[in-house]
């Protein structure tokens, strides 16, 4: 049995609109989706959900874990495929901590003291982006510890 065919793995792609990020087979695929956390394995049941911004993670044929932060966008599975439509994805080498944490303090600053809806409403926004970019790298570093 080829590896394409095998239960043990899926194919799956990953883009943003700009490039494509991913394509290969993987063991298992954790995806922020809006009806919570999806953890997608070989010969899911077909599903199309909206992805919400934070973590995805993938464990590949070769059992490396990679860590991507995902803004939102969409994700489609069959049995023995996945395909993820971002509007932004980085992989966690491209995420500026600092930026992130500069983010994650001004939206900070914009729910203590803002009593606008709109102006509120644009820091939650802001502050989840940045607290999933930061948990990405975390992630990545402690991937790194253990191996």
């Amino acid at each position: 049995m080829n590896r394409s065919t095998s239960p043990l793995y899926f194919n799956v792609d990953i883009a943003s609109h700009a490039r494509g990020i991913y394509s290969g087979e993987c063991v298992s695929l954790i995806a922020p989706s809006e009806l919570g956390e999806l953890c997608i394995l070989p010969r899911h049941a077909p599903i199309f959900v909206r992805l919400r911004p934070g973590e995805l993670r993938l464990k590949d044929s070769q059992g490396a874990e990679l860590f991507f932060y995902v803004s939102g966008g969409f994700l489609e599975v069959q049995p023995m495929a996945a395909t993820v439509l971002a509007d932004e994805m980085l992989r966690s080498d491209e995420i500026d901590r600092e930026a992130a944490l500069t983010a994650k303090r001004e939206a900070e600053q914009v729910l203590s003291k803002s009593h606008l809806f709109t102006e509120r409403d644009t820091a939650k926004l802001m502050l989840v982006k940045a607290l999933a970019q930061l948990r990405v790298i975390e992630h990545e570093l402690a991937s790194h510890k253990r191996h």
